[in-house]
C-alpha cells in the first residue's frame, strides 16, 4: 500500500481526472465498498479519506479488496478467454476455497491452461490470484480489528459462514470454542517496503513477514499446528514495541532490535543458522559459502541456503544480509528489490 502522503495526494488528483494515461500506475481501494478500481473507473469518485492506493493489483487483493465489476481492474473483459472468465467467476463465488487439480477437472479446464492464461492476462498465476483473495479475506480482520460480521458486511461477501471459514482455515479455530488453545495475536504493519504481518504472544515474536511472501499461508498453518494455536487480530506489548522499532529502523534511526524471539522454531540446524545471521554486523554481508564454513562444513552451502529461506522472522533475523559468492544479491523471499533496499539502508546507518 502507498504510504507516502505526497504520492497519495498526487494519485488522488489523477483519480479525479480519469486520465487514461494513468492506467497501470496505481489502483485505488475504496474502504466504504471493499472494491478496488482502475484510475479511470466510471464510478462516482470516493472521498480521499476513503481511498487506499496500491501499485499492483496483487497488493489490493491481499489488502482484502475485490475487483470492481465496472472497470475490471485486472484486465479488459473483452480480452478474457472463456476459460479465464470461468475461473474468475468461480473464485468470486467461493474466494476462501483452496484449489486442487481435481477442481480444474470439474470445470473441464486443465491446470496448465489456468496457469498459463492467468499469467499472460493478469501478470500472476491462477493460484496466486486465488491465494491473494483468500488471504485478503482473513487479513481484513487483522488490518482493522473488526468483528467477523462487520468485516464480512464491509467486504460485501454474501456468505458469513464462508467468510468466517476463510479466517478460521488460515488463522485457526475461533478461541471462544476452544479455550485450551494457545492464543497468538496478529497485527498488520505498514512499512516503506509494503505491508507486513506480525504474530506474537505476550512474551515473544513468532512471525514477521511481508504479506505477499510466497508460502505465507503455509507458514501460518504450520505455526498454529506446531503450537496448537488460534491466531486473533489485535495487539499486545510485543507487537506495539515491534511496530515502534520497525518504524525507527525504516527511518534509519534504529540499528538493533530488542524484541524477544521465539526459541522453539525450526530444527537445531536451522536455529544455528539463524543465530549466525543475527551476528552479521549491520551494513555487512556474508556469502552462503562463508556461512557454511562458520557452521563447520564448507560443503553445506545449499543446506544453509534452505535454512536461510525458512526464516519466518524477516529483518530481525537478517537473512537479507546473505549474498552469493560472486557478490550478486541472490534470492530473497520478500523480493530482491526489498533485499537491495534493506542493504542500502543498513549501509547508510553503518556509515553514519
Amino acid at each position: 500500500m502507498i504510504t507516502d502522503e505526497k504520492k497519495k495526494e498526487a494519485y488522488y488528483k489523477m483519480l479525479l481526472e480519469k486520465n487514461s494515461d494513468y492506467e497501470g500506475i496505481f489502483y485505488v481501494g475504496v474502504k466504504t465498498t471493499g472494491i478496488f478500481c482502475r484510475p479511470t473507473c466510471p464510478a462516482r469518485k470516493p472521498k480521499k479519506e476513503n481511498c487506499e492506493f496500491f501499485e499492483t493489483a496483487k497488493e489490493a487483493l491481499l489488502a482484502s479488496y475485490r475487483p470492481c465489476k465496472r472497470c475490471r481492474p485486472l484486465t479488459s473483459p473483452t480480452l478474457l478467454s472463456p476459460e479465464v472468465k470461468k475461473l474468475v467467476e468461480a473464485i468470486e463465488r467461493n474466494p476462501e476455497k483452496k484449489w486442487t487439480d481435481k477442481d480444474f477437472d470439474e470445470l473441464a479446464i486443465s491446470a496448465n491452461t489456468a496457469r498459463r492464461q492467468f499469467k499472460k492476462q493478469f501478470g500472476m498465476t491462477f493460484i496466486e490470484y486465488a491465494r491473494s483473495r483468500r488471504l485478503g479475506l482473513a487479513f481484513d480482520y487483522i488490518r482493522n480489528g473488526k468483528s467477523l460480521i462487520n468485516a464480512q458486511q464491509e467486504i460485501g461477501y454474501d456468505s458469513s459462514n464462508g467468510f468466517r471459514d476463510a479466517f478460521v482455515k488460515i488463522m485457526g479455530t475461533q478461541p471462544k470454542k476452544h479455550q485450551s488453545l494457545h492464543l497468538l495475536t496478529a497485527k498488520w504493519l505498514e512499512t516503506e517496503l509494503g505491508s507486513m504481518i506480525a504474530i506474537a504472544d505476550e512474551e515473544v515474536l513468532y512471525l514477521l513477514e511481508f504479506v505477499d511472501r510466497r508460502g505465507l499461508e503455509k507458514e501460518i498453518e504450520n505455526l498454529r499446528k506446531k503450537f496448537n494455536a488460534a491466531i486473533i487480530p489485535g495487539t499486545n506489548q510485543i507487537l506495539t514495541k515491534l511496530e515502534d522499532e520497525l518504524s525507527k529502523y525504516f527511518k534509519g534511526q534504529l540499528s538493533h532490535f530488542s524484541i524477544p524471539l521465539a526459541e522453539n522454531l525450526g530444527t537445531p540446524f536451522q536455529k544455528q543458522v539463524w543465530k549466525l545471521l543475527r551476528e552479521i554486523p549491520l551494513g555487512s554481508t556474508i556469502s552462503y559459502k562463508e556461512l557454511a564454513i562458520k557452521m563447520g562444513n564448507e560443503k553445506a552451502s545449499r543446506a544453509v541456503a534452505r535454512a536461510n529461506g525458512t526464516n519466518q522472522i524477516a529483518i530481525l533475523i537478517p537473512c537479507h544480509r546473505v549474498i552469493n559468492s560472486n557478490q550478486e544479491l541472490g534470492g530473497y523471499s520478500g523480493g530482491v528489490y526489498r533485499k537491495e533496499w534493506l542493504l542500502k539502508l543498513e549501509k547508510r546507518m553503518a556509515d553514519d
